[in-house]
Order: C-alpha cells, then structure tokens, then sequence
C-alpha cells in the first residue's frame, strides 16, 4: 500500500526554505556548487529548462569550464542562496581567517629578522624563500591527485588543499625561513673572514648543502606517516611538497637574490655593528645603515 506523507517544512531566518542535497562523491564541494551555480546562471538567461541537453562529463568539467551544461531556473519569487551556510560556510570563514594568520607570522617574521639584522633590505631577501614554499605547495596536491587510484566505493576520493592543508603552509613559513637564515649567515661569515662576494656566497651553499638536505629530509620523513591521516594528512602533504620544492629552490635563489642585492654595495648586506667592529679594527670610518 503506498500512501503519501507530509514533508516537513523547515524555516531559517523566519522564511521556509528547501534544502537541496546532492551526491558530491568525488568532487570538491566548491567545484560542485560552481558547477550548479554556472548552469543556473545559463538558465536565467536562457529563461527556460532544457531538459533535452546531454550533461557535460565530469572529465570534461574544470574551473575555466563550469557547469553540466543543463541550464535550468526557478519560478518568480523563489531565491537561490550560495554559499551562506554548512561546511562550505564553515570552509570560506577558515581560509579567511587562516590568510590573516598567515600574513601576521609574515610581519612578525619580517620584524624579527629587521631586528636581528640591523637591515630593512636583507629580511626581504632572506624571506624570498616563502613565495617558493607556495610553488611547491598547490601544485603539489594537482600532482598528487593526477597519479595513484584514489578510489573509495567505486567513486574518486582527491585529497583536498583544505584547512589543515593551509595551517601546514602557515608553519611552512618559519621553517624555510630558517634554511635562508642559515645560507645568509653563512654568507656573512665568509664576508667578515675576508672572502669576496661570491666566493662566500658559493662556499656557504657548499658548506650548508648537506645539513639544510639532511634537516628538511628528517622533515619529510616525519610527515609521511602523518598523511595517511584524514584530518591533518592535508597538512603533513603540505609540509612534504613545501619543504621539498623550498629546500631545492633556496639553495638557488637565496644565494643569487643575495649577490643581485648587495653585489653592488662596499658593505655586501654585512649588519651594522659587524661592519662598525670590521671597520674599527682596519682603522677605518665605518658607513652609514644598510
């Protein structure tokens, strides 16, 4: 016997709302949503539903070719939200909050090493490192999804740059900031042993190569197991492809950035009081700020 039931009618915001569910299995939710929100936006200016149209693949739907190619639309007086609640909600507040933090530990980063080296100029240098950090970081999860069969019950299970994936980024920060803290100082040594320019510059990255790949290696040896993890193996992926791609790129950058900055200058980016010291004790009148 079938008989038919009323359904319950659900309020938010004292108007009556309709939730509309749907299976995201294997997809990001935003992809998702902006894949709906692009043919509703078809639909609107199409102002009619084809319910003929031959739905786009999945394969063949990506963030620069959005929606399922089925326009569709809803009656006069019915309003469609996005975004404004649930996880996705939860997600967009995250990742706001999770930029300010971010760009915090980049001022407080920049103010204590402005500190420590007597130098507006030669913190900006040694945080050159960070930006390369991101390079490995977000191409790092494309690649990561784009090999292996990442497949649960039949459908696609990516790993997701998600909040964790951010907070990892985040202590990223600090971290190849410390190899570009070894390198500079390295640098510095050489400059006060009486080396030129380059020669220090090439006999810091000779002497520090094996420590810098001996730490960040023990880095990502530490997060592998952290990545078979579901809530903070994001973070450990982050960690991984953020140390590896800095830890190569540093040991490039930061020594050319260097001699590109200060190869032109008579104190080479030495601090201050190092150069007031070098400078006393050659009988010298030392200059002014670097």
């Amino acid at each position: 016997r079938t008989a038919i039931e009323d359904k319950t009618i659900y309020h938010r915001q004292l108007e009556r709302v309709v939730y509309v569910l749907g299976e995201m299995a294997g997809r990001a939710p935003v992809e998702t949503i902006l894949d709906v929100w692009a043919d509703e936006i078809h639909g609107r200016a199409r102002s009619f539903v084809d319910l003929q149209a031959t739905p786009r693949p999945l394969n063949q739907r990506t963030f620069f070719r959005l929606g399922g190619s089925i326009p569709w639309a809803v009656p006069a007086g019915i309003t469609v939200r996005w975004w404004d609640e649930g996880e996705m909600y939860v997600t967009l507040h995250l990742f706001r909050d999770l930029a300010f933090a971010l760009l915090t530990a980049l001022i407080g980063i920049y103010i204590i090493l402005m500190n420590q080296t007597g130098s507006y100029r030669l913190p900006l240098t040694i945080m050159r490192a960070i930006p390369l950090m991101v390079i490995g970081v977000l191409p790092g999860f494309w690649l990561l999804n784009q090999f292996g069969p990442h497949v649960t019950g039949g459908f696609g299970n990516p790993i997701f740059y998600s909040g964790p994936a951010f907070m990892g980024m985040i202590a990223l920060a600090g971290i190849v900031t410390r190899n570009s803290i070894i390198i500079v100082d390295f640098i510095q040594l050489g400059l006060m042993r009486g080396l030129p320019l380059q020669e220090a510059i090439l006999d810091s990255v000779s002497v520090r190569l094996r420590p810098i790949l001996l730490t960040s290696g023990a880095a990502v040896l530490g997060a592998i197991p952290i990545t078979l993890d579901t809530v903070f193996g994001g973070m450990a992926w982050s960690l991984i492809f953020g140390l590896i791609v800095s830890t190569l790129f540093s040991l490039f950058v930061i020594p050319v950035t260097y001699n590109m900055v200060y190869a032109g200058r008579p104190d080479h980016g030495l601090p201050d009081n190092i150069r007031r010291k070098l400078a006393v004790s050659m009988g010298q009148e030392p200059s002014g700020r670097a």
